[in-house]
């Protein structure tokens, strides 16, 4: 039961919001259509304006007849005056015609303009002189006259007795004017659909309406009546939102037809200004009024002058109100203006304060990051250093072991020597003694097993030398090698500036080598450099570096 019920409550709000969005867009269709209601009016004054120059070149009777009685027909619901006017003179010609047919429906032409004009003794006065009996085809046009008379005379009654009697008529011509019309015809149904919404049967008369309304062809004014006569059936139903949708639509279609004498616009108004919508009620009941005065409809103009007051009240005191609002708005937007250039001011001065601060922050980052890059540079010359420092300990510690050994082995070897010498020297040949002092061979030797250790040391040390010493020259097929052989005397030059030793004093010594030929050999080997000469020996320190 409770899902039924949600279910139930869910389907009825969903329609509602439709009905709303569709009374919306009515709406606005019809704000348009009001907008542009000059250009409706324009072409019903270029239809008049052809008729009235037809009128004018027109000399048969029988022609400016009919021409007067179009004239009367497109006046009736836009100018009453100027329909009154042509109904008069449509009059004229058919008495100067003396055709009884034609008098008696300029007649009724004349009676039902003095109908809407208010003149109802008048009107009434004339339809006494119209023997229908004579014109049995306007007997639909004599009832309605009397029954729309009657209908306006029960309106304005002052007594309910007067009423009574007024809508006793109505209902009976009402009646007569059912007989008349037939069953299927448009006026039929409008009578009829009038008696039901009288006798409070709406549902009947909608059954009736609803599917009348789509048959309706090329004729606003006839939609707007009928669509009115359906409001009117919905509002005996209430059912408000389905009335003002009907409103919306009559009103639409009265506006398009330059309809000036009309109800559905001023109905649709007092409902709007009951909803609150008092800008649109307003202006809707202006539009009303100014077509009742344009028409010279008196009674609507009487109707729609009653309400006039009190929605014109109510949009004044809207207005003021919104003026109030504006006046508030603006005094609040002054004001907020002002903090905002006070803010706008300290967050300008803050801005500069930042942009300054911002400043000296970029100074100091700046030199912070020279900073940083001495001292990446420092720290970057302190490995270089550092490797370099490891790397001569690392010879230094060989270097040093190596010539502990070599000079412990050359004492015992020159205690071996000492000894056998003495031994030659005890033994008396002295001879045998000069020659072993003046041979070389011992010193050539020692030299050699010295040379081999140092070419073995310094390969263990260093073992790619050879390979990376020739990569840094122009043509690596000069440095040729004995077997056997670990350096030559080119290599073993550069071997010396690798280990440090670049003074070619030193290196000569070394070698035993002249000073000139250490030179020629540095000059000779840095003339066939890859690179730049000036980096050669340079280059030869960086063999065999670590690049962690």
């Amino acid at each position: 039961m409770k899902k039924t019920f949600i279910l139930i409550s869910c389907i009825l709000f969903s329609f509602s919001i439709f009905a709303k969005n569709e009374i919306d867009s009515l709406l606005n269709v019809l704000d348009k259509t009001i907008e542009n209601y000059q250009l409706y009016s324009n072409l019903k004054e270029q239809k008049l304006n052809q008729l009235k120059d037809l009128l004018k070149i027109t000399t048969a009777d029988e022609q400016r007849y009919i021409i007067c009685g179009k004239l009367y027909d497109e006046y009736r619901s836009y100018n009453s005056d100027s329909a009154l006017t042509y109904a008069r003179k449509k009059l004229v010609i058919a008495e100067k015609m003396n055709d009884i047919q034609k008098l008696n429906d300029a007649r009724l032409n004349l009676a039902s303009i003095m109908g809407t004009l208010g003149m109802y003794k008048e009107a009434m006065d004339i339809l006494n002189d119209v023997d229908i009996k004579t014109s049995p085809f306007l007997k639909a046009y004599y009832f309605h006259i009397y029954r729309t008379i009657y209908g306006s005379m029960s309106d304005y009654a002052v007594s309910s007795q007067e009423k009574a009697r007024y809508d006793s008529r109505t209902a009976a011509f009402r009646d007569s004017l059912l007989a008349v019309n037939a069953p299927t015809s448009g006026p039929h149904v409008m009578v009829q659909s009038d008696q039901l919404i009288v006798k409070k049967q709406y549902d009947e008369a909608l059954k009736l309406l609803l599917p009348y309304f789509p048959t309706i062809k090329d004729n606003n004014h006839d939609k707007a009546i009928i669509a009115y006569s359906i409001s009117e059936a919905y509002h005996g139903k209430k059912d408000r939102n389905r009335e003002k949708r009907w409103l919306a639509i009559s009103a639409n279609y009265d506006i398009q037809s330059a309809n000036k004498e009309y109800i559905s616009l001023r109905s649709l108004a007092f409902i709007l200004y009951e909803d609150g919508d008092i800008d649109r009620a307003y202006k809707y009941i202006r539009r009303s009024l100014d077509d009742a005065l344009f028409c010279n409809a008196r009674l609507r103009t009487i109707e729609i002058s009653s309400m006039v007051p009190i929605i014109d009240k109510a949009y004044q005191l809207q207005t003021q109100a919104r003026q109030r609002d504006l006046i508030i708005s603006l005094v609040s937007i002054s004001l907020l203006s002002l903090f905002l250039i006070v803010a706008i001011f300290f967050v300008y001065r803050q801005m500069n304060k930042l942009a300054v601060t911002r400043k000296h922050l970029s100074i100091a980052n700046k030199q912070l990051n020279d900073v940083n890059q001495e001292l990446s540079g420092t720290n970057q010359e302190l490995k270089i250093t550092n490797e370099t420092l490891l790397e001569a300990n690392i010879i230094k510690e060989e270097y040093i072991g190596r010539y502990m050994d070599q000079c412990s082995a050359y004492i015992d070897k020159l205690d071996e020597y000492r000894r056998v010498l003495n031994k030659t020297a005890a033994a008396g040949k002295i001879d045998e003694l000069l020659l072993s002092i003046k041979s070389k061979q011992f010193i050539e030797t020692e030299l050699k097993e010295f040379y081999d250790n140092f070419d073995s040391s310094f390969l263990q040390l260093f073992p790619t030398f050879v390979d990376e010493f020739k990569r840094l020259l122009s043509d690596h097929e000069d440095i040729l090698l004995k077997p056997g052989q670990l350096l030559n005397t080119e290599l073993r030059i550069f071997a010396l500036i690798r280990l440090g030793i670049t003074d070619s004093v030193k290196i000569s010594h070394f070698l035993r080598y002249s000073l000139s030929t250490i030179y020629n050999y540095r000059t000779k080997l840095r003339n066939k450099a890859l690179g730049k000469r000036d980096e050669f020996e340079a280059n030869v320190m960086r063999i065999g570096t670590n690049p962690k």
